[in-house]
């Protein structure tokens, strides 16, 4: 895939996989506990995300234009607990989750590549009335949501294990070296202190 194709078809599914490709990295060399436990009070996690982007590529990218997956979702019943898509339990395992995600992104494509983007489906879970929407549109939302995802992922993987960058030949980093990191993280926390103390003094 290229960016700079013209097709805009193209342009759209490469940012995609882009940020698929993302989040699935950030699993790479982890335990179970730790592509699991909840790391903000929220619950964030790491297989969580990725279980919640497989389930929205499925339903934005695929019911929504009458397109069904045939994958079974539990998670998504009317008696199902909220937030079910947002973790993945004990006897949910990586490696199903990760392919999950795999074959949502597949279905996902195949639908941006058989229909044109000017396409109208229905979001059946948006309010009557409000819910149709382009292929285009429900393409971008999808981009815009697995991106906030991984950016997401990488502030968790920073916490756990201090790995850091969109992939591994792409970090992004100004410095590879970690006394950098710690002296600009002190120089930082130092201009925040100053900038509280300027607050209190009413300057």
């Amino acid at each position: 895939m290229n960016p700079s194709d013209p097709d805009p078809k193209a342009a759209l599914v490469f940012y995609l996989q882009t940020a698929r490709d993302a989040l699935l990295w950030k699993l790479e060399g982890l335990s179970e506990y730790d592509v699991r436990r909840p790391l903000t009070p929220t619950g964030t996690n790491l297989l969580g995300l990725v279980k919640h982007v497989a389930t929205m590529e499925l339903g934005y990218l695929g019911d929504t234009f009458g397109r069904p997956h045939g994958e079974p979702l539990p998670w998504l019943a009317d008696a199902a607990e909220d937030n079910g898509d947002m973790w993945a339990a004990a006897d949910e395992s990586r490696e199903d989750v990760v392919e999950l995600y795999r074959r949502a992104w597949a279905h996902a494509d195949a639908t941006i590549e058989a229909l044109p983007l000017d396409t109208v489906g229905r979001v059946p879970w948006w309010p009557d009335g409000r819910d149709e929407v382009t292929l285009h549109h429900a393409a971008t939302r999808v981009i815009a949501d697995t991106h906030r995802h991984a950016g997401h992922a990488d502030i968790l993987r920073e916490l756990l294990d201090g790995a850091v960058g969109m992939n591994e030949n792409n970090t992004g980093l100004a410095s590879e070296d970690p006394a950098w990191w710690e002296g600009y993280r002190e120089r930082l926390e130092n201009e925040a202190h100053k900038a509280q103390a300027r607050s209190e003094a009413g300057e």
